[in-house]
């Protein structure tokens, strides 16, 4: 078996990062900077840089204006993220290795991966683990897990939109971990949501995996034994 390879981020060097993770393979981050960066700074003319190409290729203006209309509405989406605490998100894109049949249907499956953090009651890190999963209504499969950072959680939740919403009906399903930090006052949210409702275990064991590599300390440090 070969040893996994791995491809670390520049941000594993950022000195005010406050949790580290490996990201499973599928899965493409979002760049909250560059999406988010103020009008006339070198990020925002990165960020027109990069989406010039799709525009130059557009067909028409009315498709161009579709692209730029889409772009702007993912900008307010990370924007209310950000504001709800998200500090990483990306998006998976995997194939679905076996259908219902037992045969490979090699369908993509979409989701969305998220990272957050929330402000907690101080509180002895395996209660606030629990209090994370107990105090909130349609929490289900819930596991208590001793990880490798920490006492955490894993639970599980499905959304339906609202008949009104104009979004599809289609149930959203959603596997969260919670894992409080040391300091005992805030608590790591990692969430995957995606509609592939029927992929519940394999999503659920694709999170339990990003929970298990997560520090809170920059384990570069503990392999240089460099001292921060």
């Amino acid at each position: 078996m070969k040893t996994p390879a791995f491809v670390l981020h520049d941000s594993v060097s950022d000195p005010k990062a406050e949790l580290w993770f490996a990201e499973s393979a599928g899965f493409t981050t979002l760049p909250f900077d560059a999406f988010l960066s103020e009008p006339g700074s070198p990020a925002a003319d990165n960020l027109r840089a990069a989406v010039a190409p799709f525009l130059d290729s557009a067909p028409d203006e009315l498709v161009r204006r579709q692209f730029i209309a889409n772009v702007a509405s993912g900008q307010q989406l990370l924007g209310v993220l950000r504001e709800l605490g998200t500090v990483h998100c990306s998006i998976g894109l995997h194939r679905d290795d076996v259908d219902e049949t037992g045969t490979s249907s090699s369908q993509p499956l979409l989701s969305f991966f998220t990272i957050s953090w929330r402000n907690t009651a101080v509180a002895p890190r395996g209660v606030t683990a629990a209090r994370a999963v107990t105090s909130n209504v349609g929490h289900t499969g819930i596991e208590f897990l001793e990880l490798p950072c920490g006492p955490a959680t894993l639970s599980e939740s499905t959304l339906t939109p609202s008949s009104d919403s104009g979004l599809p009906q289609q149930p959203l399903l959603q596997i969260h971990a919670h894992l409080p930090h040391p300091d005992c006052k805030r608590i790591a949210v990692l969430t995957v949501s995606t509609t592939a409702v029927a992929r519940r275990a394999e999503y659920r064991g694709m999170v339990q995996q990003i929970a298990e590599t997560v520090s809170f300390a920059n384990p570069l440090d503990f392999a240089t034994g460099a001292e921060r």
